[in-house]
């Protein structure tokens, strides 16, 4: 009888260790590191606009607009430096809305988004932009700094490598008058 009560206690210890055994198959694992948005070191918007500004090739795009359409764009402007960035993007909406391929118009939402740190639609617009835009000069300089910045922004530094060689791209050099 005495062995068959040591066959027994050992018996509910091997049920345990089973048990115990059968857990960590089914334990689950652990999540994925998340990458962390990078927090820019710069001023993201005064990036793009110094890249508009720096560029000074031959090729300058400045369609003319309806009164309208420059109202709404100059009260974003305003709308922006006084920092009310959903106004801004507001009156931008409504811009687009009247003239929707306007480059410079979805140039100026983007950067927008960028203030109200949308960045996928940020780099959507500036895409967009691009797209139908002059594809040379200030404006286009504009487009790809801001994918710049977007791609730097995703952690994405081969991104934003190959942007910034779009960005040289839009320079059209003068010719040399003597």
């Amino acid at each position: 009888m005495l062995h068959f009560l040591k066959r027994f206690s050992v018996l509910p210890v091997l049920v345990v260790f089973a048990l115990l055994g059968a857990c960590s198959l089914f334990a689950p694992e652990p999540p994925a590191p998340v990458k962390p948005a990078v927090v820019p070191d710069h001023d993201m918007i005064a990036a793009i606009r110094t890249a508009g500004d720096r560029e000074k090739s031959v090729i300058s795009v400045n369609p003319l607009r309806d009164p309208g359409v420059t109202l709404l764009q100059d009260n974003a402007q305003n709308d922006e430096q006084a920092g009310h960035y959903a106004d801004a993007a507001a009156k931008l909406d409504q811009a687009i809305k009247l003239s929707p391929d306007s480059p410079d118009l979805l140039q100026d939402r983007a950067e927008i988004a960028v203030r109200l740190k949308d960045y996928t639609t940020a780099e959507k617009l500036a895409h967009q932009s691009w797209s139908i835009g002059p594809k040379l000069g200030p404006l286009c300089a504009r487009n790809w700094q801001t994918i710049v910045e977007m791609r730097l922004q995703a952690g994405d530094a081969p991104g934003a490598d190959t942007a910034r060689k779009w960005v040289q791209q839009c320079h059209k050099a003068g010719i040399e008058r003597y």
